[in-house]
């Protein structure tokens, strides 16, 4: 059973790579795209973390969400991408429980339905907390007309895919703060593969965590350009405009998880890895794990996608107290 768990871990992970690379071919950079992305890098290298991620404040009333009622906060982002779809922040909230600590749940790319986040934030408000599900940058509500979801979050165009990064860690900071508005000063982190990128890069600059729950998390960017097998066609684009791995560090500061201490202390901080992962390598979770001393490492058998490593790490914050109350 165990060798057949881990085939089909592989041939999912493999199928998802193809496809990836074919929705890629969709897009190719132009003999403007290398001056472009220096001149990026440049406006943004004497940026700190919290500059580059500054928040300002937002005064939005929410509004029901149809068919459930559940309130929707939607506003203005303050990074625009010049995509209207994508330049509206949206969180669905999960908020029986005033005042009380609050889980941040971010979705995978190309995730393709929030019934599972749905699921798990019930399973948060059983245990006593709220939850918030947000739509990050390129997905669900926030995608342009004529493009697949999350297909402009990761393309070979770097500018938009570090601006979509910031668009994410700085709306968080946004929804963090307007929660705090609410009486709300905890909070928790449940973030998965793209989504635990954005997570990796907000618990920089964002103390107030209880628990971090990083699960696949894409956080050997270098990897994840140069060598995964999901970045052939990023990787040939970038190879043909001249875009060199020595160019692209100059912005790792910002926007590499492997730059960052988490603000909340390593010891609140879960990594968890699927051992049969060929997207995100667990080798690469540990490698982070290592540098993030007092952190916990979660090996689970699975790829990269799978059902297993969500339970596991609930288990694991029930097991240690970081989420309490009945299930």
């Amino acid at each position: 059973m165990k060798i057949l768990r881990r085939q089909l871990a592989y041939t999912v992970d493999f199928a998802v790579c193809v496809m990836a690379n074919r929705v890629q071919r969709r897009h190719r950079l132009d003999a403007s795209s290398r001056a472009a992305l220096e001149a990026y890098i440049a406006e943004c290298e004497s940026l700190t973390p919290a500059e580059f991620f500054a928040a300002p404040p937002i005064d939005h009333p929410s509004e029901p969400e149809p068919g459930t009622g559940l309130p929707i906060l939607r506003w203005q982002t303050p990074r625009p991408s010049g995509y209207p779809a994508n330049d509206h922040a949206h969180a669905l909230l999960f908020m029986p429980h005033p005042g009380a600590p609050t889980v941040l749940m971010l979705h995978a790319l190309a995730s393709t339905s929030d019934k599972g986040y749905r699921v798990w934030a019930s399973r948060f408000n059983a245990a006593g907390w709220n939850a918030a599900f947000i739509h990050l940058p390129y997905h669900y509500s926030r995608v342009p007309p004529g493009c697949r979801n999350g297909e402009l979050a990761i393309t070979p165009d770097l500018v938009r895919t570090a601006q979509g990064l910031r668009q994410g860690v700085t709306e968080l900071r946004q929804l963090m703060a307007w929660l705090r508005a609410q009486g709300i000063g905890e909070f928790g982190l449940w973030a998965t593969s793209y989504g635990g990128w954005i997570g990796a890069l907000l618990l920089g600059i964002e103390p107030a965590f209880r628990f971090a729950v990083l699960q696949t998390p894409i956080v050997n960017v270098a990897h994840a350009i140069w060598q995964s097998g999901m970045a052939r066609h990023l990787r040939a684009e970038l190879v043909r405009c001249g875009i060199t791995q020595a160019l692209v560090q100059r912005h790792e500061h910002l926007t590499f998880p492997t730059c960052v201490r988490p603000a909340c202390g390593p010891e609140r901080v879960i990594l968890a890895a699927g051992i049969w992962d060929n997207i995100v390598l667990a080798e690469d979770v540990v490698a982070l794990h290592d540098a993030w001393s007092g952190s916990t490492y979660l090996p689970v058998e699975q790829g990269h996608f799978g059902f297993r490593m969500a339970e596991e790490c609930f288990r694991h914050l029930r097991r240690h107290h970081f989420v309490d109350g009945a299930d």
